[in-house]
């Protein structure tokens, strides 16, 4: 047996045309649990923006009473090197318009299992313009004010991202949600990313 043949050799690292799937029963369970309560969480934030539920977001501030869903939050970016980027982009139709689909893309394909892909594509976005609005590198923000950052690179956008790759990549969408049904579509199996 020659090195050549023990050694592996790297490829090309693509997505899998099928995402591997977890077939520890309890191990799938857990991630369905975890699917779906994320699922909830972006669905409650959606819940919230468009009608003022009173906790986040006060009635007469609803996106249905003329409210903004970014406006409170992008208006008042005080960190980052995109600050006016940010805050220029506060109220802006098309900034409320992509940040509720989002919000309501990623809560139904989570709650559902299904096109979780594209969810993970789409929640990098969101996610990422989200930290790069706290912006967890600095210690103060532009008024001297300490920024309260409990850990400058890793913190919940982290973890929520790469919790929708794990998603993505294990066919989670199979245990208690419609994803089986969803990659037998034909549109699906013509193209594997919307997996």
């Amino acid at each position: 047996m020659s090195i050549k043949e023990t050694v592996p050799v790297a490829r090309d690292i693509t997505l899998p045309e099928r995402p591997a799937e977890v077939t520890n029963s309890a191990g799938a369970k857990a991630l369905a649990v975890l699917r779906i309560v994320l699922g909830l969480m972006f669905l409650w934030a959606f819940l919230d923006k468009l009608f003022g539920l009173g906790y986040a977001t006060k009635h007469a501030q609803a996106w249905i009473n003329g409210g903004s869903p970014t406006k409170g939050f992008l208006s008042h970016v005080e960190v980052g090197p995109l600050q006016d980027v940010l805050r220029s982009w506060a109220g802006a139709p098309w900034a409320d318009w992509l940040f509720m689909l989002a919000l309501l893309g990623l809560s139904v394909a989570l709650i559902l299992g299904i096109g979780l892909r594209v969810a993970a594509v789409a929640g990098f976005f969101l996610l990422g313009f989200m930290w790069l609005a706290e912006w967890p590198l600095a210690r103060f923000d532009s008024t001297g004010a300490a920024t309260s950052s409990s850990n400058p690179i890793i913190d919940y956008h982290f973890i929520y991202f790469f919790t929708l790759v794990t998603f993505a990549l294990t066919a989670a969408g199979n245990t208690w949600g419609l994803g089986r049904q969803w990659a037998k579509l034909p549109i699906v199996q013509q193209n594997p990313w919307l997996r």
